[in-house]
């Protein structure tokens, strides 16, 4: 749900099929019949956007049929914890959550604590200056004194089960069918198979990417997930868990060792300038009592160390003054508007494409046209390189390329072939690849690139006396270089990454990471990829050799673990839940944890043991308590702490919708973060009954197998472009005759963003679906096509609007609104008057 992994995750594919061979069943939930649907066991249609109220529905069937794993849901979760009394739920106030500021537009989550305890979720402000659960980020939490009450029966109306319960009381089978458009049997079926697939003897996986992730509500979308999967007993245990399908080799690894503007590697917080003057104060403001985040500090000291090495001591605070400090939202759509109004004067593009991949691309294109300096690194000319003379906004007069004063660096940048390094993969596997050949002319990798910017900026730098330059003249910048080019040695990065100890020895697990400077470690998770001295990610024994969790094919974080929270594979006396699922158990004998895999807990820790009142970090955590990036140990089903937009999920319409909300009088999140621009206007959908509404179908875009995210790579490799030649759209056939489509040939689709043309697909693979009432139909497209490469077209992404999901800032993507017509779009400026005749609702149908 929220993927279409045939499509896009195929290699991973592969060993989902497997299962279906050995009697698997395969679900797969989409608003398309997909090639992941065709291959599916069941599929259920359902709209663009209803993702919290589908699951939100498979909740309330698990509790209010008595589905649950209930021996795991009181073990293992917070199920039996006691909310503050002062908590109101959305159900009273339809819509809302207890402490909404409507004038901040940020909730006070005061009143979401536990009883008489105060939570602090570990990751700290992430961007300070918010408020409540705004200042919060999301790893674990931390009991401000005292034990938090419990009711083991699950009867108390304020312990978070019942909670549960009454919240998603309303998300019937009767509500899902009204609000997703997915039938009553076909609902109850799937229902009736997570749960009979759950419990003692049995497990279900979920498995998700974009379809989940690109809304407004993207971080509830999994949390409703955690959801479930805790309720069925399906965490840390095999064949259970949820899987984040990335798109493509290092996205994993682009988070764990960040590209992000608010984490520092190994998910610590970036520090915020408000409260983080000093590193206990860091360390005070932003890590919890209990669990491993309890450790924070370790991690923090130890990377700093990599960092700054002997320039980093305790008295200077281990340099730690030298990290920057943010102060708000610094994520990318903040900088395209910093470039728009002249704030943001340079811009480097590695490795995306914005005037194509990012949503709202004619905003992007726009702010490039207003930057002083773009260096744009890439295998060839793409359109963030090309905008100042091919833009479609070049064609509608909006922007003029001699008035474009944009200084354009274009960099030759080496293909994945022609370096060596380490991908991090969607199971949190570091694999290592080596060279195959060597990059042609002038092309260079990042690695390359990165490292002799660093020298250059540093001998500009030499023999400065301003503070503000020691955070980079005191950079542990002497990474051996070797061959032709110069190129840094990758494994010299993957040693400092693993860390070493006082004497120069590899670390082997981040527990002994040590927080007096004597260890230092680049990402505290990926501490034991070099172990020994030896290149861990670089195994490769044959799988008739290996075991069936694979110890011994690349590595994975943390500690080559392969299912995270193992420990709840065993019941809380540390007895297999099932000898059928028998994974990790502890073992009296030799008085410690054994099994198939690497104990994610303390391997001598007993299942009785209790944690003394003064106990912190990991000894905090009871011998029963799995979760041990939580300082209560336990998976949370009500989140005090550390979310933006509520304590538990919440079905609300995207920003854009064809249809009001019919679970809750509130539209959409009240938290979604908005991006004021003149560029980024609404389609304002939808409108009062009776009122013509020029954007009446929803809208969503996806990727395709044969093309590679923005197309780049893959628009101009003939093969491929033979395969998907030109840009489409996917219409059914009710919508076609609605709107007198043709199968191959030609419609414009239409928001308040822009118009652009495609060819037509008309397929029953995308139905109509009778939503409260009424039919609404979804037009899809893939997003692959630019101005650039041997196949061009229009672009998906200029049509849509930006709305932020509030705790991570990632744009919607997969439900809008849109109008859609046949014929080629207007050529020209006409193509913007067909826009804004649009939003200014003139359309004639």
């Amino acid at each position: 749900m929220g993927s279409n992994m045939a499509e896009n995750h195929p290699v991973g594919f592969q060993w989902v099929v497997e299962a279906q061979r050995r009697g698997a069943t395969i679900i797969h939930a989409d608003p398309r019949f997909t090639r992941t649907s065709a291959v599916a066991d069941v599929h259920v249609a359902l709209r663009p956007g209803t993702d919290i109220a589908f699951l939100g529905g498979l909740i309330n069937y698990v509790l209010s049929n008595e589905r649950e794993f209930r021996e795991y849901v009181v073990a293992y979760s917070n199920a039996a914890t006691i909310i503050d009394a002062d908590f109101v739920d959305t159900e009273d106030l339809d819509g809302f959550f207890s402490g909404w500021d409507p004038e901040t537009r940020t909730y006070d989550s005061t009143s979401w604590q536990y009883a008489g305890v105060q939570e602090k979720a570990s990751a700290g402000d992430r961007e300070g200056g918010g408020a409540g659960a705004e200042r919060s980020g999301g790893h674990g939490g931390d009991h401000g004194g005292g034990t938090p009450r419990e009711d083991p029966s699950l009867s108390d109306p304020h312990c978070v089960f019942q909670l549960l319960k009454r919240h998603f009381s309303r998300y019937t089978p009767e509500m899902v069918e009204r609000t997703c458009g997915v039938p009553q049997a076909r609902f109850e079926e799937v229902a009736e198979a997570l749960c009979d697939n759950s419990g003692r003897e049995r497990t279900g996986s979920i498995c998700y990417a974009v379809g989940w992730t690109h809304h407004e509500v993207g971080v509830q979308n999994v949390r409703a997930a955690a959801i479930l999967q805790t309720l069925l007993g399906n965490i840390g245990r095999p064949g259970g868990g949820i899987m984040a399908l990335r798109g493509h080799a290092s996205i994993q690894g682009s988070t764990d060792i960040p590209t992000l503007y608010d984490l520092l590697p190994g998910y610590i917080p970036m520090p915020h300038a408000d409260t983080a003057a000093t590193l206990d104060e860091f360390i005070q403001s932003d890590s919890p009592g209990g669990g491993y985040w309890g450790n924070m500090r370790a991690y923090t000291v130890s990377l700093l160390k990599a960092w700054y090495g002997d320039a980093a001591t305790a008295e200077n605070d281990f340099c730690f003054d030298h990290l920057p400090r943010i102060t708000g939202d610094h994520s990318t759509y903040q900088s395209t508007l910093g470039m728009l109004d002249g704030s943001v004067k340079g811009f480097f593009v590695l490795g995306e494409n914005p005037a194509v991949g990012s949503a709202n691309s004619g905003m992007h294109r726009k702010a490039m046209a207003n930057l002083d300096w773009l260096v744009v690194r890439d295998f060839q000319e793409i359109e963030s390189a090309s905008f100042w003379y091919d833009a479609p906004e070049i064609e509608t007069g909006e922007l003029s390329t001699n008035r474009i004063a944009t200084e354009v660096f274009l960099l030759p940048a080496a293909a994945h072939t022609e370096k060596s390094g380490s991908f991090t993969q969607t199971q949190r596997l570091l694999q290592w690849h080596d060279k195959a050949v060597d990059p042609v002319g002038d092309c260079r990798s990042e690695l390359w690139f990165f490292h002799h910017l660093g020298r250059l900026v540093r001998e500009r730098l030499a023999g400065s006396n301003d503070p503000r330059d020691r955070a980079v003249l005191d950079l542990t910048w002497d990474y051996p270089v070797e061959g032709p080019f110069d190129d840094p040695r990758p494994e010299a990065v993957l040693e400092e990454i693993n860390g070493h100890d006082a004497d120069g020895r590899p670390l082997s697990t981040y527990t002994d990471l040590a927080d007096d400077g004597s260890t230092s470690c680049g990402c505290w998770i990926y501490c034991g990829c070099n172990a020994d001295g030896i290149n861990q990610a670089r195994r490769r024994k044959p799988g008739s050799e290996q075991t069936w969790v694979a110890p011994e094919w690349g590595w994975a974080w943390p500690a080559n673990r392969r299912i995270l929270y193992n420990r709840a594979s065993a019941d809380p006396d540390g007895v297999p839940w099932s000898e059928r699922k028998r994974y990790i158990a502890w073992d009296e004998a030799a008085g410690r944890w054994t099994g198939a895999d690497v104990p994610d807990f303390k391997t001598d820790k007993r299942p009785d043991y209790q944690p003394p009142p003064d106990a912190t970090g990991p000894a905090a955590i009871s011998g029963r308590s799995p979760f041990i990036m939580q300082s209560d140990g336990k998976a949370w089903l009500f989140v005090p702490a550390g979310l933006a937009d509520g304590p538990m999920p919440t079905a609300y319409e995207p920003n854009e919708s064809p249809v009001h909300n019919p679970v809750y009088r509130r539209q959409n999140n009240p938290t979604t973060e908005p991006i004021p621009s003149a560029e980024n206007p609404n389609n304002h959908s939808p409108r009062p009954a009776g009122d013509h509404d020029p954007y009446p179908f929803a809208l969503t875009t996806y990727r395709l197998t044969e093309h590679h995210t923005a197309g780049a790579m893959s628009r101009s490799v003939a093969r491929l472009n033979e395969l998907q030649p030109e840009m489409f759209c996917e219409v059914s056939p009710e919508l076609a005759g609605m709107r007198g489509l043709v199968n191959g040939g030609w419609a414009t689709i239409i928001t308040s963003r822009a118009a652009i043309e495609a060819r037509v697909l008309v397929t029953a693979r995308l139905k109509p679906l009778r939503i409260d009432g009424r039919t609404v139909h979804t037009v899809g497209m893939p997003f692959h096509w630019g101005t650039r490469g041997e196949t061009t077209g229009d672009s998906a992404n200029d049509l849509l609007g930006l709305a932020l999901d509030p705790n991570v800032h990632i744009q919607n993507t997969k439900a809008q609104t849109c109008d859609i017509t046949a014929g080629r779009r207007p050529r020209g400026p006409a193509r913007r008057t067909l826009v804004e005749e649009h939003r200014n609702g003139e359309a004639q149908r």
